[in-house]
């Protein structure tokens, strides 16, 4: 047997049967000539039933209770006369080592555990025993046997052995919780001193509590410097409303989309960081990455695709002008040429061709100012429906009879506030393009429709949430890649033929759009076709009817008694304007600049008409100087002559009352027509004039 013994509890055979005195039955025999101290613990040994108890006499023989059987295995009795290291040596080398030293010194011995092998319910166990062994002594005080009790601790040595099986795991648990935790904190501790965005603990309010070690490297602030502070002491003074607005989204809910604002660093320069946060346990956690880097790389390259825009305008615009000057110069030297000659008939269709160019540069300038969002606008209400019935005749003539034109109405009568010229140019100038890109015939679809756009939508668009009216030009053509329509709207950028158009169509009509408060939008897929929509703001107000185009106008009589103040800097313009109107009846003064205008219309002069250019030198605008004039002359009309549209003009909104505006270049009957509607306010009867 394994020498190795463990304690344990329960097991032991317990209720033996009572044999005091009953030596007959005992496998044994009676214990004749037994000293009588052994006798009486015979008895005792017999008579229990709650331990397991053996008793050692003379010759090593054996008494013992059946509660003790199950510690010997149940074996089978020992014969008579024979000794116990003989009979059952197994167990006898096993007890030998502590029973005979208890005998031979009488030193007891308590709480030895032995394991002992067994059959229990048809299979073999081990089974685990406690014992003690104390010596028996005669009258004389001599030992002349061993008490030995017994009790089966089985269930108690694998209950400990499950408890100590369970605090090892719940150790090597504890262990292996520790090590996660310390390497999640090492990982947490590595992440915040070597990561490569700034880390922010704040309090609501704004101050610091926490900041990475990136803070010092980034801003060459020390930690200790920043922690306590309010972060709005570090923040640029005109991002300070910026951060507090992101403040406040954080506290509210989680910002994952990155808003910006700049920081300052210990030099006086500020890095523009990229912030993202959350709100949790009374703190703000926010994390911010610098982009400074690449806000200005990003500046570069708008700089230079700026530059690269410019180059391609500028040079555009000089083939364009060139041709255009070189008509005009060329005329101007024939008709000089045949007065010379004295052939003054052969004189008209010089004239007619340079009045052609001059128009055709005309066209050109609107196109740019409407591309740069700096054209004069007259805006008014307008029915989009309305205009495009309008035009379909035109339009049809223009595309020619290979195309079907179709027209799909909005089922709502939704305006718009347009310029109506401009919104009928750019619908033309759609149509037109829709036609060169169906060579072959094909059909145009325009489609009016009312949409309330909102969200994904409007972004979409481009546009701000709210009532839309939406133009759209539709063809059948061959359709455009994906790198043609990202820069359709280019100044001067064309797939046409050289000589077939400027490529200022689409960027007209995207300025016009723009400075209309809207959006224009392509889709185009290549060999279904090409849709470009014009979206326009809802306006809600009834639709104004434009008027016909003026035809020749003449004033002889308009000007009789009446004084006009012409102020322009440009001699060749204030000479034509100041003929005209001199031609016409009226009295004209003259300026040069805004301070000898403003002078004239403060003094006590009769002034009937102020017609003057936007850009003056003089300290002041056009528009400013008759804003001071009209504080004294409140019923002063006014006509502004303008080559671009200053920011005092810029505007949606409808002009003041007696205030008109003149692009130039403007025909002479446009003039005549403008002078003639203002002053026939005043005075009825000159409508006919």
């Amino acid at each position: 047997m394994n020498p190795d013994l463990t304690f344990l509890t329960g097991g032991g055979v317990m209720g033996a049967k009572m044999r005091a005195h009953d030596w007959s039955a005992h496998p044994l025999g009676p214990p004749e000539g037994w000293p009588p101290a052994l006798r009486t613990m015979v008895s005792m040994v017999l008579n229990t039933s709650l331990l397991g108890t053996l008793l050692w006499g003379p010759e090593m023989r054996l008494i013992y209770n059946d509660a003790y059987a199950p510690a010997l295995g149940h074996r089978e009795p020992m014969s008579l006369g024979e000794p116990l290291r003989v009979v059952w040596s197994d167990i006898w080398d096993r007890l030998a080592p502590t029973f005979v030293p208890v005998m031979e010194t009488g030193v007891p011995v308590f709480a030895k555990r032995f394991f002992l092998p067994m059959e229990r319910d048809g299979a073999m166990v081990t089974t685990y025993w406690d014992y003690s062994v104390s010596p028996i002594r005669d009258e004389d005080g001599v030992i002349v046997g061993l008490l030995n009790h017994a009790l089966d601790v089985t269930q108690e040595v694998i209950n400990e052995e499950a408890l100590l099986a369970s605090q090892r795991r719940l150790h090597e648990a504890n262990n292996e919780l520790k090590a996660e935790v310390e390497s999640r904190t090492n990982e947490r501790d590595r992440m915040w001193a070597l990561g490569q965005e700034l880390m922010l603990i704040a309090l609501p309010d704004g101050t610091i509590r926490n900041v990475n070690p990136l803070w010092t490297t980034l801003l060459g602030v020390e930690r200790k410097d920043l922690i306590g502070r309010s972060l709005a002491s570090v923040i640029h003074p005109d991002d300070l409303a910026d951060a507090a607005q992101l403040r406040e989204r954080i506290t509210s809910a989680p910002v994952s989309v990155p808003a910006e604002f700049r920081l300052r660093h210990r030099d006086g320069s500020y890095r523009t960081i990229a912030w993202v946060g959350a709100f949790e346990d009374g703190h703000i956690y926010a994390t911010g990455r610098d982009i400074t880097v690449e806000r200005q790389q990003l500046e570069s390259l708008r700089q230079a695709q700026k530059m690269e825009a410019v180059g391609q305008l500028t040079g555009g615009l000089a083939h364009d002008f060139n041709n255009l000057l070189g008509g005009i110069s060329g005329t101007l030297e024939m008709v000089g040429l045949r007065l010379e000659q004295g052939r003054v008939a052969e004189v008209e269709p010089f004239l007619a061709a340079g009045m052609g160019a001059v128009r055709r540069a005309a066209a050109l300038t609107h196109r740019l100012l409407a591309f740069s969002r700096q054209q004069s606008l007259a805006p008014t209400s307008t029915d989009v429906d309305v205009l495009t019935d309008g035009m379909l005749d035109l339009i049809g003539r223009t595309v020619g009879p290979g195309i079907r034109v179709e027209h799909v109405r909005s089922p709502e009568p939704w305006t718009v506030l347009v310029d109506q010229p401009q919104l009928e140019n750019s619908l033309l100038n759609l149509c037109i393009n829709a036609r060169d890109a169906m060579p072959d015939g094909g059909r145009i679809l325009i489609e009016i429709a009312c949409a309330v756009l909102a969200g994904a939508d409007a972004r979409r668009h481009g546009v701000p949430d709210g009532d839309y009216v939406c133009l759209s030009v539709a063809d059948t053509g061959a359709g455009m890649p994906p790198d043609v329509v990202a820069r359709a709207f280019d100044p001067f950028f064309t797939t046409k033929p050289l000589g077939r158009g400027t490529g200022l169509g689409l960027s007209m009509i995207y300025g016009f759009a723009q400075q209309s408060g809207g959006q224009v939008r392509i889709d185009s897929t290549q060999g279904v076709g090409t849709r470009v929509s014009i979206v326009l703001p809802r306006h809600h107000a009834p639709a104004v009817v434009a008027s016909a185009t003026p035809k020749a106008v003449v004033m002889p009589a308009l000007g009789k008694g009446r004084t006009v103040l012409v102020v322009e800097d440009e001699v060749t313009v204030r000479l034509l304007v100041t003929s005209l109107l001199e031609d016409a009846g009226f009295t004209v003064m003259e300026a040069a600049d805004s301070a000898h205008g403003l002078r004239i219309l403060q003094s006590d002069a009769s002034i009937d008409l102020l017609v003057s250019d936007v850009g003056l030198p003089g300290g002041m605008s056009g528009r400013q100087m008759a804003d001071a004039a009209r504080l004294t002359r409140p019923d002063l009309k006014v006509i502004f002559i303008t080559g671009y549209e200053e920011t005092a003009l810029m505007t949606n909104d409808p002009l003041p009352w007696g205030v008109a505006v003149l692009t130039k270049p403007f025909a002479i009957d446009v003039f005549r027509e403008a002078v003639r509607d203002m002053l026939g306010h005043a005075d009825t009867s000159l409508a006919h004039a």
